[in-house]
């Protein structure tokens, strides 16, 4: 066959033409060029994820790259959500790991075999036996045991904390260590001393508790006089409780010592706590560790649980301050476990100010007993008290409160009600500074000893009251003193002509002068009388509330 001319000229025409082999390129590299021009342009991180899927008839349209765009951005989004919710659970677990770590069980502290006078120390050969057994869980700390034979062994400094002994941890640092309770939905079992009530109340709890249930824990309650009407306490607590406007369920009147009202408590926390962990919260020395012993004791008579974690239970000092960290404690059966927290310190009570070898001093040890001014027999209360009375003196409560009397109806009387060992004194006005600075140290204590009254910053701070009354047949008020007891109010406490129900007080004696002298920064609360004794009882009104009001309040139990 004879060659085709057509392809003997085409191969010709490659060597003789210069300017074909320019057409011929232009063509080939036409779709080259629109593949390469496209990465020219700017795109962003989630863009370059995107790998084309094919080429010619099968390569993404605009459109399909765009979504594909739309695509990627929405996954990395959800990506960085995700990034962002599992470092929350980071910081949550990470508020949570002192109960993950091996600590004391007695008062929470880490474990540690460096240090020998600090919290959490251990013998390093114990360490090392309870550890290679993994028995760390059942280890107690070497203050822990001092403190279980009386030793004063404080280790909270700062605001709030103590000035005496060895300090080791800040009032600041133990709240952050209850800051995560906020973020997570628990059940708050709250308690706070009836004694000190408006001093351990906490105000600012809802830092604390954030939105979650609280219940209310009363303390102390068998430490009130005799004949104390229950019902009016109940009441009164109530009440005071109300103001706050808490996110309050229940209130139980409570002693850990006698378990009077335990059982209520512990039905309640049965029947809020639906799966979720139980904190026990309170200001440092308020009887978290107390409560907690005398709840699993009563649980333990049906619970198995609760009676195993008896063996290895919180220890309870005077020392404000005795727990360090949060001490997790397997007590129910099924979900949730039981937290004894670190006690909130307050830098406004009386603990926070004295040293730590007068601590028990502030902690009643017995009922408490009404100590009332001026003591009179009845001969003289119709001849002196009637010209005179409280007006002009000075009356010291130990070394950490001085009341000066400046203008009072004849007829008023103040009683004490706080710890035994506090003495009180009634001396003129004009001889108290001079009787305060011999007797500081000796008659009046705490301070004890001369070398503390030395130290010793005296009464700083005066608080000029100005008490208002209309009812001549009860109190007018409670002088509370935080973290100590109060001071109860009654304008005509003794039984002259002003007992007659036609007799009228003049106007310049419905308001009764007094001055409180505390130590910086110690407050002072003025509140509703506290209805103790078989008379509080008789002069104690019950509010009228109406049927709306009556739902909105928590009911109180005993």
């Amino acid at each position: 066959m004879a060659p085709n001319p057509l392809l003997l000229s085409s191969s010709r025409t490659l060597s003789h033409f210069p300017l074909f082999p320019k057409t011929i390129t232009r063509r080939k590299f036409s779709p080259i060029s629109c593949r390469a021009s496209e990465p020219q342009t700017t795109s962003s991180p989630a863009d370059s994820l995107i790998e084309p899927s094919g080429t010619g008839a099968a390569a993404p349209t605009r459109g399909d790259l765009f979504l594909e765009r739309q695509k990627s951005r929405s996954d990395a989004t959800l990506v960085l959500k995700q990034s962002k919710k599992s470092n929350k659970k980071k910081r949550v677990a990470a508020a949570k790991l002192s109960t993950a770590v091996a600590c004391c069980y007695g008062c929470g502290a880490p474990l540690q075999t460096e240090e020998i006078d600090a919290p959490g120390y251990v013998d390093p050969e114990t360490y090392e036996l309870k550890k290679r057994h993994r028995q760390l869980r059942t280890v107690l700390c070497g203050r822990c045991k001092l403190l279980s034979h009386g030793h004063m062994v404080t280790a909270v400094g700062g605001h709030g904390g103590y000035s005496g002994g060895k300090q080791f941890v800040t009032a600041e640092e133990l709240r952050e260590k209850l800051s995560h309770l906020r973020r997570e939905k628990v059940l708050v079992v709250k308690l706070v001393d009836i004694v000190d009530f408006n001093g351990s109340f906490l105000a600012r709890i809802r830092d604390l508790a954030g939105s979650n249930p609280i219940i209310l824990v009363v303390t102390k309650v068998d430490l009130l006089p005799k004949g104390t009407d229950f019902n009016c306490i109940g009441d009164w607590v109530v009440e005071a409780t109300t103001k706050k406007k808490l996110n309050v369920i229940s209130v139980h009147l409570t002693s850990s010592k006698s378990l009077v009202g335990i059982t209520g408590v512990i039905a309640e926390i049965q029947k809020e706590k639906k799966g979720r962990d139980v904190y026990i919260l309170g200001s440092a020395n308020v009887g978290k560790s107390a409560f907690i012993n005398a709840l699993l004791k009563l649980m333990g008579e049906k619970d198995p649980v609760a009676a195993a974690a008896q063996k290895y239970k919180p220890i309870q000092s005077a020392v404000p301050g005795t727990t360090l960290g949060p001490i997790q404690i397997e007590a129910f059966q099924g979900g949730g476990k039981l937290f004894d927290t670190p006690g909130v310190h307050l830098h406004h009570r009386q603990a926070a100010v004295i040293d730590s070898e007068d601590l028990p001093s502030l902690a009643p040890k017995s009922r408490l007993r009404a100590q009332t001014f001026p003591v009179l027999s009845d001969i003289k209360r119709f001849n002196e008290t009637e010209a005179v009375g409280l007006n002009g003196f000075s009356i010291f409560w130990g070394g950490l409160v001085r009341v000066d009397i400046i203008k009072v109806l004849p007829e008023t009387r103040l009683t004490f009600y706080g710890p035994r060992q506090l003495q009180i004194h009634m001396v003129p006005t004009a001889e108290a500074d001079l009787f305060y600075h011999r007797e500081l140290g000796i008659l009046l204590t705490p301070p004890t000893g001369t070398q503390r009254a030395e130290t010793w910053p005296g009464l700083q701070v005066v608080r000029q009251l100005q008490i208002n009354f209309e009812n001549q047949k009860r109190p007018a008020c409670d002088i509370a003193i935080s973290g100590l007891g109060w001071i109860d109010v009654e304008p005509v406490g003794l039984p002259t002509n002003l007992a007659d129900p036609n007799y009228n007080i003049k106007d310049d004696f419905k308001e009764l002068h007094l001055a409180v002298h505390v130590p910086k920064p110690v407050e002072v609360f003025v509140r509703p009388p506290m209805p103790v004794g078989k008379a509080g009882e008789e002069w104690y009104e019950y509010q009228e509330l109406t049927e709306k009001e009556e739902e909105l309040r928590p009911k109180w139990f005993f």
